[in-house]
């Protein structure tokens, strides 16, 4: 009977992965291609400072029980975040702007071109649909809302950064596709032409047109999308016009790439750093909030966006702490850096240093 029950279980994990949204494992040129990265070692990718999986002091039975059991109050909201519908649509193509979309992703427009990084409006983060759902409130955009895209921007292909049931729907809208080692054969088996994905390690260099650069920087993380982890690369960007610069920090924990990125790129006028869905047994692998206050003073940001937060419940934390602790550290630190804290879909002017943001998530229950 267990050898049945045992079977059974092989089957339907078979049969469930076998859904073109856990996309395809990197192989020929593009393994090649990967295997001469100086990140590639030992089979698969690593960071600059050795990241184990869980901090010191922890176990996998502990995490898994704690998150399967522990009950964390206010870990889902019981009120709707709030949120504003800005029509994509109707802003000047002139318009240096940001729209967040909760947790990673974002719309950019800048210098005359339009950005989408990391999309996930299909209400789930998880690779089990209906299993991480969205927080009430904070799925209001669908691809119809978009228009053309010139330039999707991901940083990493976890379900909760590249999510196949959104990148599918906004296919037809996407010109180019810009990611790290190994993440385009994700899109590559997902239909997209081989022409339009861009593809890098670390430390290159995009020119996009006379206005518009592309960096591809370091971060502390991992990947995967089944259970092999870090087969393809995760990464960072900076992204820098003639008089304007930005740092796009994807998922990362603290370590010493911030500083090497701020010493080389900075000041930025905005950074937008991982703060949300932590846990101090995953500390390398996600900022917890007071490494975001020495990341922020490392990268050398004028203004900074705190992300990763207010959508999806992946961490046994209260909903709203990533941005009570940040907001208060930052105070309470020398010489605080304006953070930059809008509601969903509320526009965000990117050369204004002077705009000022609610703190929204107050009386949020």
């Amino acid at each position: 009977m267990i050898l049945t029950i045992v079977l059974l279980l092989v089957a339907l994990a078979i049969y469930i992965f076998q859904h073109p949204r856990y996309g395809k494992q990197p192989s020929g040129e593009r393994l090649a291609l990967m295997q001469k990265s100086p990140q590639f070692k030992n089979g698969k990718f690593e960071n600059i400072t050795f990241t184990p999986e869980l901090a010191e002091g922890y176990s996998f039975s502990k995490v898994l029980y704690e998150f399967l059991f522990k009950k964390v109050d206010r870990k889902i909201p019981t009120d709707n975040i709030p949120s504003i519908k800005t029509n994509l649509h109707e802003i000047p193509i002139n318009q240096d702007v940001l729209v967040w979309f909760g947790h990673s992703s974002y719309y950019i427009q800048l210098e005359g071109k339009r950005f989408l990084i990391d999309p996930v409006f299909s209400g789930n983060a998880s690779p089990i649909y209906g299993t991480t759902k969205a927080f009430k409130g904070t799925d209001i955009y669908t691809a119809s809302d978009f228009p053309e895209i010139d330039y999707l921007l991901i940083t990493h292909d976890h379900y909760d950064h590249l999510d196949y049931k959104t990148i599918m729907e906004l296919k037809p809208k996407i010109k180019q596709i810009i990611c790290a080692l190994g993440v385009g054969s994700h899109f590559e088996f997902w239909g997209f032409a081989k022409h339009i994905i861009i593809e890098k390690d670390w430390h290159e260099k995009i020119k996009l047109d006379e206005n518009l650069t592309l960096y591809t920087t370091p971060s502390r993380h991992f990947s995967g999308r089944s259970i092999k982890r870090c087969n393809t690369l995760w990464t960072s960007f900076v992204l820098e016009a003639n008089d304007f610069k930005m740092y796009l920090g994807g998922d990362s924990g603290y370590d010493t790439h911030y500083a090497e990125i701020g010493n080389k790129f900075g000041p930025f006028d905005i950074a937008l750093l991982d703060n949300g869905q932590y846990n101090p047994a995953w500390k390398y692998i996600h900022n917890l909030p007071e490494d975001v206050i020495k990341a922020m003073k490392d990268i050398k940001a004028k203004r900074v966006f705190p992300v990763h937060s207010s959508k999806f419940p992946l961490a046994l934390h209260p909903w709203d702490e990533p941005l009570i602790k940040v907001t208060q550290l930052n105070a309470a630190s020398e010489n605080p850096i304006p953070l930059v804290t809008p509601k969903i879909g509320e526009l965000v002017e990117l050369r204004n240093e002077k705009q000022e943001f609610q703190q929204w998530w107050k009386g949020v229950r």
